[in-house]
């Protein structure tokens, strides 16, 4: 019992592990992609925000020309401010000597009208532009108008009749805020970011000054860097739900704890995602227990292959699980199914992706090997046979076997049915010198009908006339393997799962137990001296807890499974005495 509860405990937390770990990978894995993407965003939209403030840059370009051209002149200046002009421009400015004397639109800008280089807020940063010649932008101020502005200054040189340089003026560009950005900022906020537009305060300074930010806090977030003029802008971004996708945790979480029947599910949605057309070849191409062609789609294609290749050497394998039937009676045809689906997983693991598998049907299964020979395939085969197969029943992993015959074409068939015929008289040949082995066809081998070879469990449990079992011979660790019907009725137990369970898969507790060191003790006496069991009386435990008085004879023998294992026949002791009376006396 400690071990049935270990183990599931000890895959549960190794499980769980594992999830933990799957989760953490997942999650840093988002972490990164989310911070790429963001960082992608950030470099696009903020070379489209520098590029929205440099047309700004570029009207003060456009009048600055206009003005170098004309010698420091321009006619109709409200007519070419006016063509400037566009929906995120507050004004059109020019200011001679620092001075600002003319306005597009006047109406409303009047108290623009100031002198920049003398003015307490913008004198020392209006100095800088038009000493070190470099555009410069100041702000967010409020606009009268309402809403944020930032003013462009754009300083201006002219040459003298002495071919000297001098200072002009300003041509400059009320740009308003958050206008100028709205296309970029709306775009982000539609993709689930938070932002934030900043500049620092002046060309000399390193303390940045938002300009421009949305409601929610920054995160964390990524930022992307640019100039304009003699000033460092910055423009940051973070996702608006955060830097961890919980969704998809969860996700992930729920994926790996119920994976066996998302698999499940995931197959069947592969299969109908199929299109209708192919949908219903596959399904008649394929095996649906293994995933691999069944005995039609098999024939089909290695028909085709070798058809298309005459003269391409094929070597073709037939083999079965050895005593399948004993798996099916024993444990029952699901995990019966599970030794076969085991069995095309080794074929699918081992072989190359160009070998055709197959399943003819039953526990046959075929393989076709291209481009080979019986020299090249013999060492593959012969491992693939001794190759460990297993299939787990209820947490143990129980082994079985196979007998496999191949053939090559076309040194022995001209064509693919023949072929299967030869690799068919090789497995029965293996069959008949003992199974669990692998075989080529050799000339002299009669392919015939192959009949079953022995007899099946279940035949012989179901018209044997007589109660029997089977359990391991084990002086410590006895355990029931299986008890036929005849038992069943005889003792009143359902079915095996309720002697298995009453008995805790014991003949131990069989026995009375005032009588059961004397009987063990008794059979190994017999066992031991290399006697065979002798007919042994004792009380055999029924279902209702009852006893019957009853006569066994068992025998030992080694069984390939499962070790040394007794088959013990049980007599009525009771009914022997009614029926032979002092016959069975003497």
């Amino acid at each position: 019992m400690k071990k049935k509860t270990l183990v599931p405990l000890i895959i549960f937390l190794l499980g769980i592990c594992l999830v933990g770990f799957i989760v953490y990978k997942t999650d840093t894995h988002e972490k990164n992609e989310r911070h790429i993407t963001a960082q992608l965003n950030a470099t696009t939209y903020g070379e489209r925000i520098k590029n929205e403030i440099a047309s700004g840059i570029e009207i003060t370009d456009a009048l600055k020309q206009i003005l170098i051209s004309e010698n420091g002149e321009i006619n109709q200046f409200d007519t070419i401010a006016e063509n400037l002009m566009s929906a995120s421009i507050e004004s059109v400015q020019l200011a001679p000597d620092g001075v600002v004397t003319d306005i597009y639109p006047a109406e409303g800008n009047e108290a623009g009208k100031i002198d920049l280089i003398h003015d307490k807020d913008r004198g020392e940063i209006s100095g800088y532009a038009r000493d070190n010649h470099t555009v410069i932008t100041q702000g967010p101020f409020e606009l009268k108008q309402g809403d944020y502005g930032i003013a462009v200054r754009n300083p201006v040189y002219l040459t003298d009749t002495n071919k000297q340089e001098y200072f002009w003026g300003f041509t400059i560009v009320i740009l308003r805020v958050p206008d100028i950005f709205s296309d970029s900022i709306y775009a982000l906020s539609n993709f689930g970011y938070e932002y934030r537009i900043s500049k620092t305060a002046s060309p000399w300074s390193d303390t940045y000054k938002v300009i421009y930010q949305s409601d929610g806090s920054l995160t964390q977030p990524v930022s992307y860097d640019f100039k304009i003029g003699a000033e460092n802008w910055r423009f940051e971004i973070p996702p608006q739900s955060g830097w961890r996708n919980n969704t998809l945790i969860a996700v992930v979480t729920g994926f790996f704890l119920a994976v066996i029947l998302l698999l499940t599910v995931l197959t069947r949605v592969w299969l109908v995602s199929k299109e209708n057309k192919n949908r219903f070849q596959i399904l008649a191409h394929t095996d649906s227990l293994t995933d691999i062609y069944n005995r039609y789609g098999f024939d089909e294609a290695a028909e085709k292959i070798i058809a298309q290749n005459p003269k391409t050497h094929f070597v073709a394998a037939l083999f079965d699980i050895d005593d399948f039937k004993f798996i099916n009676d024993v444990y029952g045809h699901a995990y019966g199914d599970r030794a076969l689906k085991s069995l095309a997983d080794n074929m699918k693991a081992f072989f190359p992706p160009d070998v055709l598998l197959g399943r003819n049907g039953g526990d046959e299964f075929c393989i076709l090997l291209p481009d080979c020979t019986l020299e090249k395939a013999d060492a593959k085969l012969n491992q693939f046979t001794r190759l460990p197969k297993t299939f787990s029943y209820k947490g143990t992993e129980h082994h079985f076997s196979i007998s496999l015959g191949y053939a090559e074409y076309p040194a022995f068939a001209s064509n693919h049915s023949q072929l299967m015929r030869c690799a068919d008289a090789a497995l029965y040949e293996i069959k008949l010198h003992g199974k669990n082995g692998c075989m080529a066809y050799r000339k002299g081998l009669q392919s015939g009908v192959r009949k079953q070879l022995g007899f099946a469990l279940k035949d012989v449990s179901e018209h044997l006339p007589g109660a029997f079992i089977i359990y391991r011979a084990d002086k410590e660790d006895d355990e029931l393997f299986y008890a036929n019907q005849e038992f069943l009725h005889m003792t009143g137990y359902k079915d095996m799962g309720e002697l298995f369970r009453l008995t805790n898969k014991s003949f131990h507790n069989l026995i009375r137990e005032d009588e059961q060191k004397q009987i063990e003790a008794s059979i190994w006496e017999q066992i031991d001296s290399g006697n065979e069991n002798d007919y042994i009386h004792f009380h055999l435990r029924k279902a209702d807890g009852s006893y019957l008085s009853v006569l066994d004879h068992g025998r030992i023998v080694e069984s390939q499974q499962y070790g040394k294992v007794f088959y013990v026949l049980f007599m009525d002791w009771k009914d022997m005495h009614i029926h032979y009376g002092d016959k069975f006396s003497r």
